[in-house]
């Protein structure tokens, strides 16, 4: 019966955001609260909830510190360099405009932190899909494909849990994987080529002063993460977009300041630049990726360190400060909020034994012919699970049982954990991903709207991955 109702809760919550008639921080709250009374369990769940808050607490804190830090970064012209490369090869080509966004997610992924991703690929994109009228989920849905597949990085997280799950050394699961993630990542490109060859076929190609004549259009929609964008048609006509998220990361810019240039992504004259501290910032950055790489403390208070010492240095002044915290509130309000919420989803899935029940009923539907194949039938069972669940639930939870199966017909537990990381791709869309709030919330997009459109293309790509690790001998 648990088993049933969890199937039943999740597909419950999909149909609602994907057809709108609730929003995903709603759903995530009173939908688990429904089901968790429905099991019996109504009494618990207070408890199921304080549990989940509490697993997710230093989540939420690192993406609060995180959205600080990075908006901080991007205020002040740190990716400025960077940014200006991808617009310069852009131009006014819709294809180029999408393979762009593909390049310059899998670049920034690199840090191994998704919001991050997001926040500098939706600061620097969005301008220019908004000028030309492109299709927004085209952005979000191959930024997040993108970011999928390079989540598989050693402190990405998922590799790493694969070897704490299976006591195994993580680079010998994550180097011999690497030309099957490869293929990945070029399907990413070839994807985001047709894309972007499909929307300049609907739009046309222009030159540069023709999109720059553009009027673009007034931003009403609302947002995946719960909020709601007006007036972005000025934000752009003055060229600032580093917030995205409500206030422009040139807020406190006079609205004379800069040229009526789309496409510069970052207004290259907004009062926030610090050209002086641009090697200090670089250097901050470099450090603090590094120190979360070596682990040298939490994530969460390496980034709350940082975010402190980015303002204090950048912006001595106290009301500069507040004004650089105020201009990223929205994103940090909408994006804890929706980490809180989806404590409650996780908590009552895995108070109420719900996952624990999904999860062996999966394993147990597993025919014994299907043994000497424990590589193929994980990798398969990784895009779902790894969508309906979180990555802690299935690596800690599924994957031991799945590589017990597979030792059983002499399969290894090094092939059963590359395998595991194939529905990576998919799984950076998952409602359960905080991150993807981030990347719906700045891009104005619907969640729902973004589920429809990139949940195909993920599944395809991480079925390229798993068909190239199979075909490579890899797992």
């Amino acid at each position: 019966m648990l088993t049933i109702l969890g199937f039943a809760m999740i597909a419950t919550f999909l149909v609602l955001i994907m057809t709108k008639k609730m929003s995903p921080i709603a759903a995530l709250v009173l939908i688990p609260a429904l089901f968790c009374v429905a099991v019996g369990q109504g009494a618990q769940l207070g408890d199921y909830v304080i549990e989940g808050v509490g697993n997710l607490a230093p989540t939420a804190a690192m993406l609060m510190f995180a959205i600080v830090y990075f908006g901080v970064m991007i205020d002040v012209g740190l990716f400025d360099p960077i940014v200006r490369g991808i617009l310069k090869f852009c131009q006014a080509d819709p294809m180029r405009i999408v393979v762009g966004t593909a390049l310059l997610a899998a670049i920034v992924s690199l840090d191994g932190d998704g919001s991050t991703t997001f926040m500098i690929t939706v600061s620097a994109m969005y301008p220019l899909y908004k000028r030309l009228k492109m299709s927004l989920v085209v952005m979000t849905g191959v930024a997040a494909t993108a970011n999928g597949v390079m989540n598989t990085l050693p402190w990405g997280g998922p590799t790493a849990r694969a070897a704490t799950a299976l006591k195994l050394d993580a680079s010998e699961i994550f180097v011999p994987m690497i030309p099957a993630l490869a293929m990945g990542l070029l399907a990413v490109f070839v994807l985001a080529y047709v894309l972007g060859r499909r929307e300049r076929k609907r739009l046309g190609m222009l030159t540069l002063d023709e999109a720059l004549a553009r009027e673009p259009e007034p931003e009403t929609v609302t947002t995946g993460a719960g909020g709601s964008g007006t007036g972005g048609g000025d934000r752009l006509r003055k060229g600032v977009s580093a917030s995205a998220g409500g206030t422009g990361a040139g807020a406190d810019a006079d609205p004379a300041d800069g040229d009526d240039d789309g496409f510069q992504g970052l207004d290259p004259n907004r009062s926030t630049l610090r050209p002086k501290l641009y090697w200090f910032n670089a250097g901050l950055t470099a450090a603090l990726l590094t120190a979360m790489i070596m682990e040298l403390m939490p994530i969460p208070v390496l980034f709350l360190l940082g975010a402190a010492l980015a303002l204090t240095v950048n912006f001595p002044h106290m009301p500069d400060q507040r004004a650089r915290i105020a201009a990223h509130a929205d994103n940090v309000l909408n994006v804890s909020g929706m980490v809180f919420a989806a404590a409650v989803f996780t908590g009552v899935l895995t108070g109420t034994g719900m996952v624990e029940n999904m999860a062996d009923w999966v394993v147990g539907a597993v025919p014994d012919a299907m043994g000497p194949h424990m590589a193929l039938v994980t990798g398969l069972l990784s895009l779902p699970l790894t969508y309906f669940m979180s990555n802690d639930g299935f690596y800690f939870g599924v994957l031991p049982v799945l590589a017990e199966a597979g030792a059983a017909h002499g399969v290894s537990p090094l092939e059963i954990a590359r395998a595991s990381l194939a529905g990576q791709a998919l799984h950076m869309s998952s409602p359960l991903v905080p991150a993807v709030y981030v990347l719906v919330g700045m891009a104005k997009v619907e969640f729902g709207d973004h589920t429809r459109f990139t949940v195909k293309w993920a599944v395809l790509t991480s079925l390229v991955v798993l068909g190239a690790g199979l075909l490579f001998g890899i797992m």
